[in-house]
């Protein structure tokens, strides 16, 4: 069987959530992206983990192929992963989460622990201060849609060459698009932002937080205190900042298949 994705797409509520799916009849592995990213980001790692896990990795509410939503709520992504989790008629699975997508992976296992084998959190803090400006408030400054796809690539300056890729052409020829609206963007980091102890404390599957070393967003002393005080985490570092399924993918790939050969 192939470790290649497809893409389905599924509607909640008349909004489209469209999925990545590896399908097979693997162990599943529901795999969250984070912010500015997308499923696709996990095609390395559903290829590395092969045949054996069967990998689904949605564009989260609006991220990707994926529909805007009305809120960037906790409680809204955690209903659309549910909602995929059953379209599938999957009742258990691993849960992969980096950054946003860690947050709403260890959230969906307080909330849902019997739905949650396992847990792989990916330099997603437990503890995210509000400093009154959001990180991706740069974001602003771009965008949303532009008659060419050079004229948006341009348009966001530096980040322009990264996104080129995950760039979307509009309907009838209108122009292009963001993989991600900024206002979006922006309100969904904001409602990020908060402690989350009780939730990352609250399951008690077994679990890997993977560290990016040189981490923006989760500092060492929170990662390893995270580790510590959550039974039954395992815990690895690399020498990445936080997009560390980027900048490692090799060593991302073999920490989160050493753990699920664990389970």
């Amino acid at each position: 069987m192939s470790s290649e994705f497809t893409r389905s797409t599924l509607y909640v509520g008349g909004r489209a959530l469209s999925f990545l799916d590896t399908g097979g009849a693997g162990r599943p592995l529901l795999a969250l992206h984070g912010h500015l990213s997308e499923g696709a980001s996990f095609t390395g790692l559903a290829a590395a983990l092969g045949p054996g896990w069967r990998v689904i990795a949605p564009d989260q509410r609006g991220h990707g192929d994926s529909d805007r939503a009305p809120d960037y709520t906790r409680a809204g992504y955690l209903a659309d992963l549910l909602a995929l989790l059953d379209h599938l008629g999957l009742d258990r699975t691993v849960v992969l989460g980096h950054s946003l997508g860690g947050v709403n992976a260890y959230h969906l296992a307080a909330a849902r622990p019997g739905r949650v084998e396992a847990l792989v959190n990916v330099d997603a803090p437990a503890d995210l201060p509000d400093h009154g400006t959001s990180p991706l408030a740069f974001v602003l400054g771009f965008p949303y849609t532009a008659p060419s796809r050079e004229e948006l690539v341009a348009a966001c300056g530096p980040l322009g060459p990264a996104l080129a890729p995950a760039l979307r052409p509009l309907p009838d020829g209108g122009g292009w698009r963001l993989p991600f609206h900024p206002q979006d963007t922006v309100d969904s980091e904001n409602l990020v932002h908060g402690d989350h102890w009780a939730q990352w404390l609250a399951s008690d599957c077994p679990a890997l937080l993977v560290h990016g070393l040189k981490s923006q967003a989760l500092p060492t002393e929170q990662a390893l205190d995270m580790a510590a005080r959550r039974p039954g985490t395992a815990y690895t570092a690399l020498e990445t900042d936080h997009f560390v399924q980027l900048q490692d993918p090799e060593g991302f790939a073999a920490a989160v298949r050493a753990f699920l050969d664990t389970l």
